[in-house]
Formats: structure tokens, sequence, C-alpha cells
């Protein structure tokens, strides 16, 4: 029995021998050849194993700055952002303090999702990335924290103008869709005033409201077309080269001659009393006058 342990002993790997020695230094400068050699696997067991002999000691720091590069290199993003941002925050006078509350928050923008997906954590990379901009106004690194939280923002606008759209695209299904797409395009414009999609906005906003007039009681189509009015109004000033010019002025003079037939009709079923009071104090009106 003790000559099989004695083999298999012997026939453990150097790293194997390393990561059970206690020889501290050793091990440390084991984890940083296989760190350099980028055989992270195999370094990061040694630094989390050195790790729980450093905590709370001087050796601590550097252990955590290599612990949250080699999370990062493994694409482990979310323990690296953790173990950047404890460094940042435990040894905020280190000279890696200021790198390391960088990359804490670029491991949140790499985490970010695409846009068709939940934005829960590209709004944490834009607060992470705005907050290393605050504390380091004068780091070279802040042109490119400013690019990242460009391409954020891009991705939570496509998603709200996407968003907007689902809600036209499906009034057919639920004429309630073509009002909410309306209040969901203003929504879009009123949080990104300078949107790409401005024009395209702006165009299915008159067409989502026509939609909504269209189909709506008698009773209130009026005031929902004056709205379409409205709407393309503030098309043709915006854009009076657009693409979709003819196809608002359209729309717009459908609605007015909507307006007009509703108003006669509406006049037209008013009963008799009430016509000869509106005429009487109109004649009341003139004659003050």
């Amino acid at each position: 029995m003790v000559a099989v342990l004695a083999i298999a002993a012997g026939c453990k790997s150097r790293f194997e021998k390393i990561l059970q020695s206690n020889d501290t230094g050793k091990k440390y400068q084991e984890a940083i050849r296989l760190y350099n050699k980028k055989d992270y696997t195999k370094a990061l067991q040694l630094f989390d194993d050195l790790m729980q002999k450093y905590k709370g000691r001087a050796e601590a720091e550097d252990l955590t700055y290599y612990q949250a590069y080699t999370n990062y290199k493994l694409d482990d993003y979310t323990t690296a952002r953790y173990q950047f941002k404890v460094f940042a925050d435990t040894y905020p006078n280190s000279p890696k303090a200021e790198e390391c509350r960088y990359m804490s928050a670029y491991c949140f923008y790499l985490e970010s999702p695409k846009h068709t997906l939940d934005q829960d954590n590209t709004y944490k990379a834009i607060e992470a990335l705005q907050l290393f901009i605050n504390l380091y106004p004068q780091s070279p690194r802040v042109a490119e924290a400013s690019k990242h939280i460009a391409d954020l923002r891009d991705k939570l606008e496509t998603k709200a103008f996407e968003n907007a759209k689902l809600y036209y695209t499906t009034g057919g299904y639920d004429l309630q869709n073509y009002r909410a797409a309306v209040t969901a395009f203003k929504n879009v414009l009123r949080d990104f005033p300078d949107t790409k999609y401005a024009e395209e906005i702006e165009y299915l906003s008159v067409k989502s409201q026509y939609a909504f007039a269209e189909n709506s009681l008698e009773v209130r189509q009026e005031e929902r077309f004056s709205e379409v009015l409205t709407l393309a109004d503030e098309f043709e000033e915006h854009f009076p080269q657009s693409k979709y010019l003819k196809e608002v002025q359209t729309l717009k003079r459908k609605a007015e001659q909507r307006i007009a037939v509703v108003q006669k009709e509406m006049a037209a079923r008013k009963p008799k009393h009430t016509k000869d009071k509106e005429s009487a104090e109109e004649n009341k009106t003139s004659k003050d006058e």
C-alpha cells in the first residue's frame, strides 16, 4: 500500500505539487509564470489559493489585481468586474486604482447584451462608466469611456425605437396599440432628442395617429384627426425634403376631409331644439356686438 502511494505521489505533475505545496513564494512565482504564459486556468487556481493565505495582508493587493485580470482573460466578466471594483474600493490610492475602476466599468460594457434583450446591464454599464469619468476627468481613458457610453445609449435608442415600432406593426390586431405607438414614439424623441430615427418616428407617428382616429368612435374622431394635422405639420416643418413627405401630406388632406365630414354628420344629428337654441344664442351675440 505504501508503495502504491509513493508511486501515485511520484506521478503528480509539477503543477499539482506546487498547488499542494505550502511554499507560498514558489506558488506565487509559478502563478505569475503561468499568467504570462497565458495558461489562465491554472494560474487562477494558484491565485485563488494564495488569496486565502494572504487575505488582509499587503500581498493581497497584487493578488487581487492578478486575480481580476485572470478572470477577465477567461471571459468571466461578472467575477472580473467585481474583483476590479473591490481593488479600486480597497486600494483607492494605488497607482492601479484608476485602471481597475475603468476595467470594472468596461466589464459591465462587455456584458451588455444585444438590444433585443433586457438592458439592465447596459444601464449599469453607463452608470459605471460615467462614475469613472466623474472620478478621473483627466484620465486618458475618458475618451474611450465616453465612446462606450455613446455605444450603449445607441443600443438603448434602438431598443426604444423597435419597441415603439412594434406597437405600430401590431395595431391591426389591437387598435389601442396605435395609440400606444404614438405615446411610445414621443417618449423616444424625448429621451433621445438627437435620435437617428427621428424622421421615421415622426412619419410613423402620423400614420399611427391616423389609424387610431380612423377606427375611433365618431364622437372622438374630430379630436383625434386634429392630432393627425398637428403631427403632420410638425413633420413638414422638420423634414421638408423627406421621402415620406407626399404620404404625410396625403394623410393630412384625408384627415381634414374626415374632420369636415364628421362635423357635418354630428351637426345633422343634433335635435332641432338644440339647433334652435344655438341659433338663438348666435343671433343674440350678433346683436350684442
